[in-house]
């Protein structure tokens, strides 16, 4: 008969501090657990401003910050995914309900640099060299499960053979709106198999089929799996496209119509990305209902 192992030293003294009367335990042998978990001194010695600008910081950190809710959501959107591939549509919803959650976290991340004038960042502007958000591994793992795939964005990770790598295994995985729709195909919905059977390295096209589809779930019940999945994905949908909005505005704000970073036409660009939606039969379908 096998013994009782020892709890854990840590272990132990967390059920020691869980008592109200019972004082913290302060005396590590070396780091704490909470550093040891968080890593939170590898996360604040990440931060290297590049020019004089007391403002740079924020912009830094703020970038810093949405890097990590990019990876969060790629995380939740990947578990949703797989969940609709096995049916497994409460473990999907939940992922998809949280991710609202660190959506709407993420969009706040605007908030400490929404309102620079161009004097505030031409101060630190320079800094950035051809750095560009649209360069981010993280955020364009993003746009690949939301369906907004493309081989041509794969061209600035040629000499990054680790994050080409990832982002091409992403390319070739269905979306989450695949998946969602593969979903419904097995429940009985006439989904078009042009769009079952479709080439997911390339973005979603929207299909009248498809649109069909959501009408009718629409015009169900609203209490069934269908609509609530429905109403997940469309939530997602509107937290995507405020985020790209509100990216809009604050580079208007900041740079007006200027040529952006690393080569992109700034403005101009991100006006043109505020008017696609993600997931868009679940909008179109809205107007047959």
């Amino acid at each position: 008969m096998s013994q009782p192992q020892p709890p854990h030293p840590r272990t132990a003294r967390a059920t020691l501090t869980a008592s109200p009367d019972q004082e913290p335990f302060l005396d590590f042998e070396g780091t704490t657990p909470y550093e040891d978990y968080v890593r939170a001194s590898v996360l604040g010695r990440l931060q290297e401003p590049l020019s004089d600008d007391p403002g740079e910081m924020v912009f830094l950190v703020t970038t810093q910050v949405m890097e990590l809710w990019f990876t969060v959501l790629a995380h939740e959107w990947r578990t949703a995914a797989r969940a609709l591939r096995r049916d497994d549509v409460a473990t999907a919803m939940a992922a998809l309900k949280r991710s609202a959650y660190e959506l709407e976290s993420l969009n706040a991340s605007w908030r400490p640099i929404a309102h620079l004038t161009p004097s505030q960042f031409n101060a630190y502007r320079g800094a950035l060299g051809e750095a560009s958000g649209f360069q981010s591994v993280a955020y364009r793992r993003l746009e690949f499960l939301l369906g907004e795939k493309s081989t041509a964005m794969l061209v600035p990770y040629r000499g990054a053979p680790r994050e080409l790598a990832e982002l091409e295994e992403a390319l070739r995985e269905p979306s989450l709106y695949d998946e969602a729709l593969r979903h419904l195909a097995r429940r009985g919905h006439a989904i078009p198999e042009a769009v079952l059977g479709r080439d997911v390295t390339v973005a979603y096209v929207p299909d009248p089929g498809v649109e069909r589809v959501w009408q009718r779930i629409y015009e169900g019940p609203q209490h069934g799996d269908e609509c609530a999945l429905g109403e997940s994905l469309t939530e997602v949908a509107e937290l995507v496209w405020r985020w790209r909005n509100d990216h809009l505005v604050a580079t208007r704000r900041a740079m007006g119509a200027k040529k952006g970073t690393g080569g992109s036409s700034g403005v101009a660009w991100l006006e043109k990305r505020v008017t696609k939606h993600v997931f868009p039969e679940l909008w179109t379908a809205r107007s047959h209902v």
